[in-house]
């Protein structure tokens, strides 16, 4: 098992079959490696290198002589697996809200409105204030009807609802 510094967010590296569990971590903010196409021995290189903690279902790769932490994730329901992982490791499930990319993981950034017109649909151009850009794949973002949908999620799996994109 790895050491893991005080004070500093984990990060994580799912395995193939947690895809949607690696979105919904990005969602809260948390640095998740998600490759489907990994192979397990490369999957575990991967954690051991960048200091990540391995969130598998698969049993087999917590058979490992590696310094690594393995999380075997019980549930077959994302909701699940997402409360799984927020409870054993402690996870702050509002601080960070929608401030990585789902897609590819990158932090995201501000980015100016005028910036954006021709790149989102003419009714969100007029309708939103903000919008953030991942800057390693282009995605734009904004606080659409998704953004609310998160945190009723959020409310019904914690009791919380968090700021988000949209600051409320």
């Amino acid at each position: 098992m790895t050491a893991r510094t005080p004070g500093k967010r984990p990060t994580f590296a799912a395995d193939a079959m947690l895809g949607r569990l690696a979105k919904l971590l990005r969602m809260l903010g948390y640095d998740v490696f998600y490759d489907s196409g990994i192979d397990d021995p490369e999957l575990k290189l991967l954690a051991v290198r960048e200091g990540r903690i391995v969130l598998t279902r698969d049993r087999e790769i917590t058979d490992t002589n590696l310094p690594l932490e393995v999380f075997l994730v019980e549930s077959d329901l994302p909701d699940e697996q997402l409360r799984e992982v927020v409870e054993r490791f402690s996870l702050d499930v509002e601080g960070a809200l929608f401030t990585r990319c789902l897609l590819c993981n990158t932090p995201v950034e501000d980015v100016r409105r005028e910036d954006v017109e021709e790149r989102v649909p003419p009714y969100v151009y007029a309708t939103q204030e903000r919008f953030v850009r991942c800057p390693s794949c282009g995605r734009i973002y904004w606080a659409a009807t998704h953004v609310a949908g998160a945190k009723r999620r959020l409310q019904g799996l914690f009791g919380v609802g968090g700021e988000g994109l949209d600051g409320e």
